[in-house]
């Protein structure tokens, strides 16, 4: 029994330290999350100085206040000035935008998770939510090697292995024993953060689901009725009237809301999660055009994506390549003229180039 156990704890051990897990996964949490926050920023910028600025109702002293009491920190309030705040800002959008990119991403998911963490503490009390998730992942993140794949940084190593430029054999050890370290313990964070950011969405669908158990509405099915006819969260009310009429309807998707959250963390390791998946992403559509929380939705769809498999990212790869390709071949087929830019110039009769950078036309100039 005790070996048993000491051979399981071995195996964990070797799993953290080995290779980093899901590197695809924290690709597209990195990319996810950087896109939400660029796209929240941009479309926030008309009103970013009654939101975060100086002339914010929450002015930087009641915020000063409230961080003496609560322990939050934004780099916001180093100044008052409405220069250093347009700085900031212009700095947070070049960051959502390079994190996307993948460029430097283990510098530039620190500055991300300060640029959403500062943002949060600013406006605290403007979250809907999809704020809160965001600085968890925003901080998570800033530990994962999730640069290593479709990111700039990836494409960067690629190019330096097709060119050969590979490290010098004759480094001394230390170097060696340096590098072994620094990748083991890049590896073992990566990991580890990799299964706090899945704990933490199992943790948010459980605790969300065993709530509504508790919730009378929820239990004689009536609950979705009232978050229908809540004027604050109703951007559609046209729409949501026509949804409130389908009783049963509703009834039936409240009470699988309440299953599918509360059996989320027990079908992880099945292959019950792919329909769970399927349902909560149809579950956060409907809560992003129904209640108007696009943010929330987007940062709950993205968390998501964590418990999809690397293979599963490879496969949806591999398709979208050949479907670029076939694309790209029925284009030619279907514009032939334009096949002749792709043809290697031809050398004229004194053995130049076309002056025009294309080969001659056989039928004379058009």
């Amino acid at each position: 029994m005790l070996q048993r156990v000491l051979d399981r704890i071995q195996a964990l051990l070797v799993l953290l330290a080995e290779r980093p897990v899901s590197l695809y996964a924290a690709a597209m949490l990195r990319i996810g999350y950087g896109l939400l926050y660029l796209v929240f920023l941009l479309r926030e910028f008309p009103h970013r100085d009654e939101m975060w600025g100086p002339g914010s109702p929450w002015t930087p002293e009641l915020a000063r206040l409230m961080y003496e009491q609560s322990g939050w920190a934004s780099a916001l309030m180093l100044s008052d000035s409405r220069a250093y705040f347009e700085v900031c800002y212009a700095v947070a959008v070049v960051t959502c935008a390079l994190f996307v990119l993948g460029w430097r991403t283990r510098a530039v998911s620190v500055l991300f998770a300060v640029v959403v963490v500062s943002f949060h503490a600013r406006a605290i009390y403007m979250a809907d939510g999809g704020d809160n998730l965001m600085v968890l992942m925003a901080v998570y993140l800033a530990f994962t090697a999730c640069g290593r794949r479709w990111s700039l940084d990836a494409r960067k190593i690629r190019l330096k292995a097709a060119v050969g430029r590979t490290a010098d054999s004759r480094e001394d050890g230390l170097r060696h024993q340096l590098d072994d370290s620094r990748a083991i313990l890049t590896t073992v964070l990566h990991n580890c953060s990799m299964f706090v950011i899945a704990a933490q969405v199992c943790f948010l669908y459980g605790c969300a689901g065993l709530y509504k158990v508790q919730g009378h509405k929820w239990a004689d099915g009536t609950a979705l009725h009232y978050v229908l006819n809540i004027d604050l969260f109703r951007p559609w009310p046209e729409l949501s009237q026509v949804i409130d009429g389908h009783h049963v309807l509703l009834t039936v998707v409240g009470y699988m809301t309440v299953l599918v959250q509360v059996a989320f963390p027990f079908v992880l390791f099945s292959r019950l999660k792919y329909p769970v998946l399927i349902i909560l992403l149809g579950m956060h559509v409907n809560i992003a055009v129904l209640m108007g929380l696009p943010l929330f939705s987007g940062a709950m769809i993205v968390a998501d994506a964590v418990f999809l498999p690397d293979r599963f990212y490879r496969a949806v790869g591999r398709l979208w390549r050949r479907t670029v390709r076939r694309a790209g071949v029925t284009g030619a087929e279907a514009h032939p003229e334009t096949t002749s830019a792709a043809v290697p110039l031809q050398p004229g009769p004194a053995g130049d180039a076309h002056p025009s950078g294309r080969s001659p036309s056989p039928h004379g100039p058009r």
